[in-house]
């Protein structure tokens, strides 16, 4: 079994086919059909299956050999990294995925003093909603996502960030101000604003998750995953919004807005940082959750705040 041979098959997988494959390593396609034959027959297994003209799908066998392809290329860039480190070069790539509100509220100025710090690491930033951070994590496509911790699957890391809670953003006046103790289904007395419901966002599945609990129809005005797009539409008074967010942010404070706590129907949740479990963290990914970290210490109410520089 040789390393030109894992290399093929491993582009094979990743890229879902043999074309494709064929352009990512340099190869024909007709040579690279041939390796894997040849590591079939050697391993004395199947290890690729055709289904139609252009997908494949792994066997048992193959997904047993891709497991350890990966870890051989994820022990390459580790290595990789570490020589830049020691040649005090700083060089790499960073690859981070989180959904709109994450990378306008708690990412900008880290990346900025980040980029100042790590000039040569390359870093690919990802709008993604929330289920396709998680998705983009456990594949290694991203070193690192960003999401609700309520989320995020047992097999993958969590690093608490930012405290959020479920809040009711209403225009200033508003009927429900008035009142110490609302009961729940009067908030679905008026027309709504929610995330978009096709982009699974955690605010909008816990709003439905409990409506549909009670029983309680809801009428909708609007869905929108841009909490300042949310305000300028409250303050117009198309609707109220449900939303998932850090209670200090500046947003929530501008005239024309009232916010209503929602603690003693929806449980508190927490913005964390994730990757996967396996993943040995190089210097300048260590760096980058320091910056992270530091920017979001005014948020954070749990802790004490983890602490990864590199030494």
């Amino acid at each position: 079994m040789e390393l030109q041979q894992i290399i093929g098959f491993y582009h094979v997988v990743k890229e879902g086919s043999f074309t494709k494959a064929a352009e990512a390593t340099f190869r024909t396609q007709s040579a690279l059909s041939l390796q894997i034959k040849s590591l079939e027959k050697e391993l004395d297994c199947q290890l690729i299956e055709r289904v139609g003209r252009r997908k494949i799908k792994l066997t048992l066998a193959g997904e047993k050999l891709f497991q350890y392809a990966k870890s051989l290329f994820e022990q390459k860039n580790q290595l990789i990294a570490d020589l830049n480190e020691i040649k005090a070069r700083q060089i790499g790539r960073l690859r981070l995925a989180a959904a709109f509100y994450s990378l306008y509220y708690l990412t900008l100025d880290p990346i900025k003093r980040y980029t100042r710090q790590f000039p040569k690491v390359e870093i690919m930033v990802l709008d993604r909603p929330p289920h396709n951070v998680i998705q983009l994590v456990r594949q290694g496509d991203i070193d690192f996502g960003i999401c609700m911790e309520s989320i995020v699957p047992k097999d993958l890391i969590t690093l608490p960030l930012v405290r959020v809670e479920c809040l009711l953003m209403t225009p200033s006046g508003h009927p429900l101000t008035e009142k110490r103790n609302f009961k729940l289904h009067e908030i679905a007395d008026y027309l709504l604003i929610l995330p978009p419901k096709n982009l699974h966002f955690t605010a909008r599945e816990k709003f439905k998750e409990k409506f549909d609990k009670e029983g309680m129809n809801y009428s909708i005005a609007m869905e929108s995953s841009n909490i300042e797009l949310t305000a300028i539409y409250v303050k117009m008074g198309l609707g109220i919004a449900f939303v998932c967010v850090a209670k200090d942010l500046p947003v929530l404070k501008q005239e024309g807005i009232e916010v209503i706590p929602l603690n003693k129907y929806f449980k508190p949740d927490k913005i964390a940082v994730i990757h996967r479990k396996n993943k040995a963290l190089n210097f300048y990914e260590k760096a980058f959750l320091d910056c992270l970290f530091d920017s979001s210490s005014d948020f954070v109410e749990s802790a004490p705040i983890l602490r990864l520089r590199a030494k």
